[in-house]
Order: C-alpha cells, then sequence, then structure tokens
C-alpha cells in the first residue's frame, strides 16, 4: 500500500515527465500518481510528483514560483528553441560585446510579456501545439505576462569559433519559458540564441538538496515517498490548528471563522492530520480542498 505524499524526483535528461510518473506508479505500486509541473525531456532537475491523496496538492505546486540554471547558445537558433530541435539560423557572433549580452539579458527581466516558444505543450483548438508544430504547421502563440524575478549572468564563454555561451540563474513565475528567454535574447541581438542546457533547481520551497533520482527512489521503492501528506501541506502552506468542533464542520465542506490569512492555507485536526486547504472570502474560510481520512 502506497503512502500519500510528495516526492522531490531530480529528473535525468532525455526522459519525459510522464515517464518520471509511469516509473514512480511502478515502483510505489499505484495509477494515483501526477507531476507537478512538466520539464522537457533535455531538462534535468526538480520534479516534484503527488502519490495518493496528495495528488490533489499539484494543481499549487504547479502555480509555485521555480528557479532555473541554464545555458544561453547565441548565434545558432532552433525551430524548437532549445538544443533537441535542428538549427534553422546560425550568424557569426564575431563583434557581440559581454556588455550586449548583458543588456539584452536586463531587458528580459522583470514584468514580461513572453510569446511561448511554438514547440510547447499548450493547447491551441484543443491540440498541443508542438504537436501542430511537428504536422508542419505554422504556430502563432499569444504573449502571455511572466514574471521573471531574477536573472543573473554567471559567466559568458567563448569556447567555440562563432558561437557564445551564456550561463545563467533564474527565478521566475511559473508559465516562464527559460527557451523563450533564450530565444529572444537571440533575437534581440541579432545572431539568434538558444537553450543548451536546463536544470530546475527549485519548484517553490522544494530544491535539488531533497531530491532523489529514480535509481535512488528504486532502492527504497515502495516507500517512496519523502514528504508525507500532512508535511507536505506544512511546508508549503501557512498552519491553522482547528478544534474538534471546527474539525467537524470541516470535514463535511462547511465554513469555518475567518484568522484574517490571504491565500490559501492548510487546517490541521487536534491530532495533527490535515483536514483541507482553505481560502478566505466573502468573511468565511472555505474549503478548496476536503482530504477524506486515508
Amino acid at each position: 500500500m502506497s503512502t500519500d505524499g510528495l516526492i522531490v524526483v531530480d529528473k535525468s535528461g532525455g526522459m519525459t515527465s510522464h515517464d518520471v510518473v509511469a516509473r514512480i506508479r511502478r515502483l510505489a505500486g499505484t495509477r494515483r500518481v501526477g507531476h507537478g509541473g512538466t520539464l522537457d525531456p533535455m531538462a534535468t532537475g526538480v520534479l516534484v510528483i503527488g502519490v495518493g491523496r496528495a495528488t490533489r496538492l499539484l494543481t499549487y505546486v504547479i502555480g509555485a514560483d521555480k528557479s532555473y540554471a541554464a545555458t544561453i547558445r547565441l548565434g545558432q537558433a532552433t525551430v524548437t528553441d532549445d538544443a533537441e530541435g535542428d538549427v534553422i539560423a546560425t550568424t557569426p557572433v564575431g563583434p557581440l560585446t559581454d556588455g550586449a549580452v548583458r543588456d539584452a539579458l536586463a531587458g528580459l527581466t522583470g514584468e514580461i510579456d513572453q510569446v511561448p516558444s511554438a514547440v510547447s505543450a499548450i493547447k491551441i483548438n484543443g491540440q498541443r501545439a508542438y504537436k501542430r508544430v511537428r504536422e508542419g504547421e505554422s504556430v502563432e502563440l499569444p504573449a502571455r505576462r511572466v514574471t521573471v524575478s531574477r536573472l543573473d549572468v554567471l559567466a559568458i564563454r567563448r569556447d567555440l569559433p562563432d558561437v557564445v555561451d551564456v550561463d545563467i540563474e533564474v527565478a521566475c513565475s511559473t508559465g516562464t519559458y527559460i527557451r523563450a528567454i533564450a530565444r529572444d535574447a537571440g533575437q534581440l541581438l541579432g545572431v539568434g540564441g538558444h537553450l543548451s542546457a536546463l536544470r530546475r533547481t527549485a519548484v517553490g520551497g522544494f530544491t535539488l538538496a531533497e531530491a532523489g533520482t529514480l535509481d535512488e527512489l528504486a532502492h527504497r521503492a515502495p516507500a517512496v515517498v519523502n514528504l508525507p501528506l500532512t508535511v507536505a501541506a506544512e511546508r508549503f502552506f501557512p498552519r491553522r490548528d482547528a478544534t474538534a468542533e471546527e474539525t467537524k464542520v470541516l470535514s463535511h465542506g462547511g465554513p469555518l471563522d475567518p484568522v484574517g490569512r490571504t491565500g490559501p492555507y492548510a487546517v490541521f485536526d487536534p491530532a495533527g492530520g490535515l483536514i483541507a486547504i482553505v481560502s478566505e472570502r466573502a468573511g468565511r474560510a472555505r474549503a478548496e480542498i476536503v482530504f477524506a481520512p486515508a
């Protein structure tokens, strides 16, 4: 019997997020497994997996801020805006200065309107954009408002002729495409660009420090959950402790008196069990999700 909770996986390259979910299903011995935000096959790093009742927390995980370490290659544009796609244009970077590179990336920070990569999982009329592109369609996606709260340039390297590699660290809102930052930097500089490496270092408060590879998790199977449901909820949300009477009301879907908190929070029963995720509106604290007893 699997335990309800979250697993912080350090995904290896070459796997889809769905591949990871399928593997965890086998290791945990349950079909009820999901992930909290897709990572491209090329990318490595933090992928938060929900098991059992904790899959209901994933909607909040998906909306959390993310952090990445990445490398942008300037001088080559690709069809996918990353290293997985064919190179469609090369432009010698010749006189490109470090200052120009830093200025271009500085212009892609803060609140920006970003056009997602055409080869993305966004749906257009019910079909994923990447499927339309692979079928030969030209896809134009509308710009979306995202926030790049931090973009640090760690190194600007000229190890190979005709290209410049830029190592960066990024902290951003959900829905931000690091591939699109690489593409847009290349366009601003007039030389084209794509993402040549990507590692997700954090999703909300979940970091690589507590992540395990699938091989490491396989050694622990079926005890693969490292953050049981109550621990995961306490890590991710502010905590409210309910009385026995409040527990009874809330577990049946009834509202509680508000305590003046903005945003969702987790409510625990007197025994320390998770009852619900609650948010306050119209003067009442109402459950967004009620967790039935295990």
